[in-house]
């Protein structure tokens, strides 16, 4: 861990914190929630020991990259612009990408904006949903799992100070150590009502791990991270154009079987159905990995490390 570097980049009129390492071909690595570049260190090791350049920004919003105050700052538009400075401050043409998460949501929108910046894409987790030109998301969400669904609740401004109520490292154990694929409730006084057991380090996730994810979310807040759910709908209004558009480049999707997103209503029929190939034509592979989570590239790091370099080697 030592040997990765930490630099900061002018990227898009904010400032980003980027961890990187090794040389070779660039891969891009972009986290989800709640997490930070940290959530790639695996594979940062095993991608430069296989002589590629491993590149693992902070989010804007996250960690040590800068957050700006208004939700409307945080589109795929004001994403996918951070990632693409990026690769221009480096002077990359063309990466890999992986993503998981918001990483995967951002990266599939990367694949929609900016296809001649990626080479290959594998992505976790989130499959590739077409915008519904009948329906909003949140609309369909509120209908589909109430108010009390996790999303839903993150769209009230002040949330966070929820959330800042709650012991951080035990608000975090019950995101990454969740067995259950069941949608995330999260009732009016979460604070007062929040209440999980407590909790057990698995041997994926060490206390070392727990207490930087909690050091720099205890810094940050979440103000950051919640403005990436409350442009969901925004996001659905500036991306009209791109109705019915479809994902060419090659692509691996990868999700765990636990994981509450391939649990959602409809969605295992989609991916296996023939839907998901339809909308991302250039889908190569579908992996569902038995009796593993959602955070899927920190629970079974070895067999995430040995898929990426398996696809990426081939171009």
């Amino acid at each position: 861990m030592e040997n990765i570097q930490h630099i900061s980049i002018q990227v898009n009129g904010i400032k980003m914190h980027v961890a990187h390492i090794g040389k070779g071909p660039a891969v891009l690595l972009v986290h989800g929630f709640p997490e930070l570049w940290y959530t790639w260190r695996h594979q940062m090791l095993f991608l430069s020991s296989k002589g590629y350049h491993a590149i693992a920004p902070d989010l804007r919003g996250f960690g040590d990259t800068e957050a700006p105050p208004s939700y409307t700052s945080y589109t795929a538009f004001h994403i996918v612009g951070d990632l693409v400075c990026l690769l221009d401050a480096l002077g990359l043409d063309k990466v890999f990408v992986v993503g998981h998460d918001w990483g995967a949501i951002i990266s599939w929108y990367l694949s929609l904006f900016r296809p001649d910046r990626i080479k290959a894409l594998v992505n976790m987790s989130v499959a590739y949903n077409p915008r519904n030109p009948s329906v909003k998301p949140l609309d369909f969400m509120r209908r589909t799992f109430g108010e009390d669904f996790y999303i839903c609740r993150f769209q009230e401004i002040g949330w966070e100070e929820e959330f800042a109520k709650v012991d951080t490292k035990r608000l975090l154990a019950s995101f990454y150590f969740k067995r259950n694929p069941t949608p995330p409730k999260m009732p009016k006084d979460f604070a007062n009502l929040f209440a999980p057991p407590p909790y057990t380090l698995p041997s994926w996730f060490t206390q070392q791990d727990l207490d930087y994810f909690a050091s720099k979310f205890r810094a940050t807040g979440f103000a950051g991270p919640f403005n990436y759910y409350r442009c969901f709908d925004l996001n659905w209004e500036l991306c009209a154009a791109w109705t019915g558009s479809e994902i060419r480049l090659p692509v691996k999707f990868i999700v765990g079987e636990l994981d509450m997103t391939y649990s959602m209503p409809g969605m295992k029929e989609y991916i296996h159905g023939g839907g998901f190939k339809e909308a991302v034509r250039g889908l190569e592979q579908v992996v569902v990995m038995e009796d593993v989570g959602h955070f899927i590239n920190q629970e079974k790091p070895q067999q995430i490390n040995n898929h990426i370099y398996d696809f990426i080697s081939k171009f």
